[in-house]
Formats: structure tokens, C-alpha cells, sequence
């Protein structure tokens, strides 16, 4: 190689390596390492496509109130599909679960709700608040998703998570004729006349399934919590490992 050939080339990488110093002088700390305890969080919600009518859990007995009024808010849809999140939300195709997610659609058999992924630092003895859930078909005489509830976090020594998610359905029968809900809250039923045009308490909607369940997390291990409709898949990885 001639030497001036040599001296351009030289300069030329000389020039490259001093910009690339310079870019990553600018760089913050907090930019170039994640916070102590970050961690990505991910969570799906998917929904079976079964018949309702072959669900043999008995359900119709229990109305729990709707969640409504949470401060925080993972996913919720409102009526015209408008979506709030109290997170900043990654997206799905960066989710180690993006895979998963899309194999259960393909499958034909299930519907994928909801597919959040976020990072946030969860220190010892993090106390976090319930987030809010609701998605699904829209019940406009109940006036909420079909699946909503809450899903809350919590780190002591393990990171824990907590879900409680109803799936409802709509009112398909008559129903008896009650004064007050199971619940005791007027909030799970609607007015409506009965034959002879005497108000009658109904239920705007019916709980089908539900899922109550809190399961410790480790890093980088896939957990599946379900019921006979609905099922959740939870990931959390440690950032900076």
C-alpha cells in the first residue's frame, strides 16, 4: 500500500474513533447502565375460544364488583377501543414472549388480549399498587370489558405477582328476581321490568371464569397461570446481569 494511501486511511479511522469517543462522553450514566433492580416485566392475556356454554364451572352464583376506580393502569380499553396505560409500554415485538404469543394465535385456538411489556425498578420490600385491567369484547349493558381486573407486584425477598381477572359474559336468560346483588353492591346489577312492569334487579353481566392467584417470579422463567377461558403468561428478566 503507498504510503499516502496509508496516511488517508489512517486519518480517516483516527477521525471515526475520536466521534465515537466524543458520542459516548455524552452518554449519562444512568443512559449506559439500568437503575439498581430494573427489571423487563411482560405479561399476555389470552382468551380460549370455547363455547361458553361448555364451561362447567359453576360461576353464575358470584359477582364480584368490577374494578373501577384503580389509580393505576396496566391495559384498559374503554368503548371505542382507546387504550390507557399508566406504563410505558415496549413493544410486542422486543417480548421475549412476542414468540409464544404469536405460536398461541396461529394455533387458531386462542386470542391474545393483551401484551404488555415495560421495565421499572422493583427494589426490596417493593410494595407496588394494583393495576388496572380491561380487555375483551366490549359489554355495552355492563358498560366494561370482558376481562377486566387487576394485577399487582410485589418484591420481598421474590418478585410476586398477583392476578385477579373476571371474564364475563353477557346476560343471555332471564333472571330471578333479586333485591340486592351477592356481592351487596349495587354497582353489579341494572334496573329492568319484569311482565307486569314492576322493577327487577338483574345482573348486567355473568361471570363465566376468574383467576385468583399470586405466584413468586424468578428471572427469566416463563409462568402460566389460567382457568377454563382465560390464562396469563408472566416473564420478568433482570437488566444488567
Amino acid at each position: 500500500m503507498q504510503p499516502i494511501r496509508r496516511m488517508l486511511l489512517l486519518r480517516h479511522w483516527l477521525g471515526v474513533s475520536a466521534t465515537l469517543l466524543a458520542m459516548t462522553a455524552t452518554l449519562s450514566p444512568a443512559a449506559a447502565q439500568p437503575a439498581a433492580d430494573t427489571y423487563r416485566a411482560e405479561i399476555v392475556v389470552i382468551e380460549r375460544k370455547v363455547s361458553p356454554d361448555s364451561v362447567i364451572e359453576q360461576m353464575a352464583s358470584r359477582a364480584p364488583a368490577p374494578a373501577t376506580g384503580l389509580p393505576e393502569q396496566l391495559w384498559v380499553e374503554d368503548a371505542n377501543g382507546s387504550r390507557v396505560s399508566s406504563v410505558n409500554l415496549a413493544p410486542r415485538s422486543q417480548m421475549h414472549l412476542h414468540s409464544a404469543a404469536t405460536r398461541l394465535e396461529n394455533s387458531g385456538r386462542y386470542r391474545v388480549l393483551m401484551s404488555a411489556a415495560w421495565y421499572q425498578s422493583f427494589p426490596p420490600d417493593y410494595s407496588g399498587q394494583p393495576m388496572h385491567v380491561s380487555i375483551g369484547d366490549w359489554l355495552p349493558a355492563a358498560a366494561h370489558r370482558a376481562v377486566e381486573g387487576q394485577i399487582t407486584i410485589d418484591r420481598k425477598r421474590y418478585l410476586h405477582v398477583n392476578v385477579a381477572l373476571n371474564h364475563w359474559r353477557p346476560v343471555t336468560t332471564a333472571s330471578t328476581a333479586v333485591t340486592t346483588p351477592p356481592s351487596g353492591d349495587p354497582a353489579d346489577i341494572t334496573t329492568a321490568l319484569a311482565a307486569d312492569g314492576s322493577p327487577v334487579a338483574e345482573p348486567r353481566a355473568q361471570l363465566l371464569t376468574w383467576i385468583r392467584e399470586t405466584r413468586r417470579m424468578r428471572s427469566e422463567e416463563v409462568h402460566f397461570l389460567d382457568s377454563p377461558t382465560i390464562g396469563v403468561l408472566v416473564f420478568f428478566k433482570k437488566m444488567g446481569d
